[in-house]
């Protein structure tokens, strides 16, 4: 089979679907792209066993045919190629693949396209069609609190809770959670799965820049997302997810709102001081001023910094881990947020103060740590 089209709008589509593969594979074949050539249209594929990707394009061509090529050798060869035609010449039976351009001739051997892993075919699926800002937002917002404990796979992903309401996306690690809920994204029944990590890391790239609607399809063991050329299939993870309800504290008295910037700087700066081991910062609130401090009493280091807030409630005085409120307030929008605690030892909630957008809801929860006074 033969065919020509442009380098820079191969590299673009294969680009896009690289994130699936992995560095190092035990099938030789998974290290490669699979390229089907039907009657004018061009689709490129790459996958993991676990996650497949595809994407298609239109080129000039009346030939049929498979053949998978090593990724690494194509992606190396068009990154250091002008923009120009490229011609592809693949040999079905050697499984070679030679690539003309306007300077030279490239010989790559590729493998059985035949051999290559089928996507799975889904079965009696449940669908739902979601904006691609709204699941991007709700990717970007969740995705880093999701752990990688292999004891507990439900919580290595994020948590997918669809019904005729509402859309709501939960990840947890146990230390951190966050709910992420959309009022305007709404579905016909009631349904959810756990989505892995990875391919959600990879649907984030692909959704960026992408104004299509998104069709999500799924059953008890595989979801398909798709939208404009591309379709991204992935295994789902199995099992409960965990009652996330049941650990958000409904009564917080004390309510500290303060400006975000202002408080992500301090944490940032204050944060250099915290011991190293348990990234411990210590927020203690007293009228209108919040003092933040740390200290790595191994060093003897110490930093503290006070800011000016709105405070409802009792003094109070609570540590946490820094990288967790760093990745907290960091993903929040809001100008303002608001932190509600009960007491030192029972979770903290950190909520944006006023909404960008009124249908969507975020809370970011985190547990605190034990100070040693």
């Amino acid at each position: 089979m033969n065919f020509i089209l442009s380098a820079s709008t191969l590299l673009k589509h294969l680009k896009s679907i690289q994130g699936v593969l992995n560095s190092s594979n035990t099938i030789p074949i998974l290290d490669c792209f699979l390229f089907e050539l039907n009657k004018g249209e061009l689709m490129l594929s790459a996958s993991d066993m676990e996650t497949t990707i595809t994407t298609s394009l239109k080129i000039e061509s009346n030939d049929s045919g498979s053949i998978a090529v090593p990724a690494k050798t194509l992606l190396d060869s068009l990154a250091n190629l002008p923009e120009q035609p490229i011609s592809f010449i693949v040999d079905n039976n050697k499984h070679s693949i030679k690539l003309k351009t306007e300077t030279g001739d490239y010989n790559i051997t590729g493998q059985n396209g035949a051999e290559y892993p089928k996507m799975p075919k889904l079965e009696t699926e449940t669908s739902i069609v979601i904006k691609s800002d709204v699941l991007g937002n709700a990717i970007n917002k969740t995705i880093f609190a999701t752990g990688n404990d292999d004891l507990r796979p439900v919580m290595s992903g994020v948590f997918c809770q669809f019904n005729e309401t509402n859309s709501i996306f939960v990840a947890t690690d146990a230390h951190k959670l966050v709910r992420y809920t959309r009022n305007d994204a709404k579905a016909g029944a009631a349904a959810s799965f756990i989505m892995p990590k990875k391919p959600l890391n990879v649907l984030k790239g692909l959704l960026m820049g992408v104004d299509d609607a998104v069709k999500v399809e799924f059953n008890k063991t595989n979801a398909l997302f798709s939208f404009g050329n591309v379709n991204l299939i992935c295994r789902l993870i199995d099992g409960k997810y965990p009652n996330y309800e049941a650990v958000i504290p409904k009564q917080n008295p004390n309510k500290l709102s303060l400006d975000r910037s202002a408080f992500l700087g301090a944490l940032k700066r204050v944060s250099v001081f915290a011991n190293k081991a348990t990234h411990q910062i210590r927020l203690k609130v007293n009228g209108s001023q919040l003092r933040i401090s740390a200290e790595d009493l191994d060093f003897a280091n110490e930093g503290h910094e006070i800011l000016t807030c709105t405070y409802v409630g009792e003094d109070m005085e609570i540590g946490f881990n820094s990288r967790f409120l760093l990745e907290m307030v960091s993903n929040l929008d809001s100008d303002e947020i608001i932190i509600e605690m009960s007491a030192p030892n029972r979770a903290g909630i950190i909520l944006p103060n006023n909404k960008a957008n009124p249908a969507e809801d975020v809370l970011m929860l985190v547990m605190p740590v034990m100070l040693n006074n």
